[in-house]
């Protein structure tokens, strides 16, 4: 690559993360829930999908994630995991139900979209885009279907939570907590340890090791008493700018385009999976302890970085709320090809497509 072109690209991203700044400050100026995710989520979601390209920070996501991660997990004490451990039966059973849900609504994608049987159930499966992906091709899916309708339905759902939390509560807490000054050599030693930690996981079956090795990190230096300082809310206000350009770069023009019909039926899907979550989220609230919004989150159809950043903003139950995510993930992720063979014996078939 020319020197040119590399001093291009690293002007245009300067430029694009300066504009997500800009746009972060400016909804928070104007009262909006997660402004510092939402407002560059929103400016580069319109900008992508009118069809300009923006070079992002490589490994920004997962820059963003170590972060959050770390900081969900310095929050962690003997106590609160003895108390999400008598949780365990909710979140295996917010699971099922995910997983029930799930496939159910991928025979309604498949008509609305007009895909073959295979593609509609990975695109609707409760597990990571890229893994749906990778796992719907090798069945005989297509593996670019798969993956608009998962960036579409986090980034819907991303988009539109804060707005149903505010409906349901009449407030949202938009401001970071006010803490003391932490120390710069322990968190940054924690941050280094977190990443470390992330880096050696990633070759493991353990999902999101980008954020759940740092998650497993503050939760060691937590509950042993070595966590005593937290990640600085200007570093948690860095994370969620590269988390809102990264989503609001995935509505790509060429993929919308492209994929007319898969879009517009990744729209209504994620409406049906919300649905589902504020469903579910009544009847779990009903039945156990849980507050109605952490329950919402916990069975909301996103991705665990996101929904874990909205309850930490909103000074919610981020840790529960991490919790069921993850064990969903992990349930998910170790019985998927399972799910996928009674999905095929539900409507009378024994292969993919």
């Amino acid at each position: 690559m020319a020197v040119g072109q590399v001093l291009r690209t690293q002007a245009l991203r300067l430029a694009a993360y300066a504009l997500g700044g800009v746009a972060g400050a400016a909804a928070a100026r104007i009262g909006m829930p997660l402004p510092w995710m939402l407002g560059p989520f929103f400016v580069f979601a319109v900008l992508s999908a009118s069809g300009f390209s923006f070079p992002v920070i490589p490994r920004g996501r997962e820059m963003a994630q170590i972060a959050v991660g770390l900081a969900i997990g310095l929050r962690f004490t003997w106590a609160s995991v003895v108390s999400l451990s008598l949780l365990l039966p909710q979140m295996i059973l917010a699971t099922l139900y995910l997983i029930c849900v799930t496939t159910l609504i991928a025979g309604v994608f498949r008509r609305l979209a007009g895909v073959d049987p295979v593609t509609a159930f990975f695109a609707t499966a409760a597990g990571g885009v890229a893994d749906m992906a990778i796992i719907a091709e090798q069945f005989g899916g297509v593996p670019s279907s798969v993956a608009v309708v998962h960036a579409m339905r986090v980034s819907l759902v991303v988009a539109i939570t804060p707005l149903i939390i505010l409906l349901s509560t009449g407030h949202f807490a938009s401001g970071q907590s006010v803490t003391g000054a932490s120390p710069v050599l322990p968190v940054v030693g924690a941050l280094a340890l977190a990443a470390t930690v992330a880096w050696l996981l990633r070759t493991t079956p353990l999902p999101n090791p980008w954020l759940v090795g740092p998650i497993l990190t503050g939760m060691a230096l937590g509950v042993t008493g070595l966590g005593a300082f937290s990640v600085p809310s200007g570093l948690i206000t860095v994370a969620q700018v590269l988390l809102g350009v990264w989503l609001g770069c995935q509505f790509r023009r060429n993929l919308l385009t492209a994929l007319p019909r898969v879009t517009a039926a990744a729209f209504a899907v994620a409406g049906l999976l919300v649905l589902a979550a504020l469903l579910g989220a009544l009847v779990m609230s009903g039945l156990s302890q849980l507050p109605f919004v952490t329950a919402f989150l916990a069975l909301a159809p996103a991705a665990v970085t996101e929904m874990v950043l909205v309850a930490k903003v909103m000074h919610l139950d981020a840790e529960t709320v991490a919790a069921f995510h993850v064990m969903r993930i992990l349930i998910v992720s170790s019985s998927i090809l399972l799910i996928f063979r009674i999905y095929n014996a539900l409507r009378g078939s024994t292969h993919g497509s």
